[in-house]
């Protein structure tokens, strides 16, 4: 047991083996329920690894990097058991050891991951454009050309606040609604209007439901 902690905390493996306390970690507490596993955790599981030029795009980034780690910590602990000696001159085949290592992995993970990009169908969360159109609720006590913010749903439910300004004389208060009719990327804020619900040709005077 001494001489598997002795490897498993020695350099190169110490690297993968704080990585893979983390991963643990994380996967305890989805367990738990203390994170999302869908989504409403700091850590969204769903979203794809930006890297589909690395070869690892088409699966949730968090269970890429978990697979990544799980073989690249097996990978390092044999190689460290076998080739690594101690002293000065193990610290250098470490290194290599390390870049192998990393190297190896990745190429295993990309292997891996490959046949189970069926098992993860894509879903992309709402974009800030998809907001334009829709009604919003003000947050804030006012809106005008420099400030405010305002709560909105998406289709799917799920609700963003976002920053909105306003131009002309219809003030908007906290708690009114309002509609979100253009979004500035350069500012990042959606330009937003007084909504009358009755001037909706789908909520109007003689139309039923």
């Amino acid at each position: 047991m001494g001489a598997f902690f002795a490897a498993a905390t020695g350099f190169p493996t110490v690297v993968f083996t704080a990585a893979l306390t983390v991963v643990v970690l994380f996967w305890l507490l989805v367990a738990l329920g203390a994170a999302d596993a869908h989504g409403h955790a700091h850590v969204h599981l769903n979203s794809r690894a930006h890297g589909d030029g690395w070869g690892l795009g088409g699966v949730p980034v968090t269970f890429a990097f978990s697979l990544f780690t799980a073989v690249g910590w097996l990978i390092s602990y044999c190689a460290s058991v076998l080739f690594v000696p101690s002293g000065p001159v193990g610290v250098l085949v470490g290194a290599g050891v390390l870049i192998a290592t990393v190297y190896v992995s990745w190429r295993a993970t990309k292997l891996f991951v490959r046949p189970l990009h069926r098992l993860f169908p894509d879903e992309h969360g709402p974009s800030r454009l998809d907001f334009v159109g829709l009604t919003c609720t003000i947050r804030t006590g006012r809106v005008d050309a420099g400030f405010g913010q305002a709560e909105v749903r998406s289709a799917d439910g799920s609700a963003a606040v976002v920053q909105v300004r306003q131009t002309g004389d219809d003030a908007l208060a906290g708690g009114s609604t309002g509609l979100l009719y253009a979004y500035d990327e350069t500012g990042e804020f959606f330009w937003v209007a007084p909504y009358d619900s009755a001037l909706d040709p789908g909520t109007g005077p003689g139309t039923t439901g």
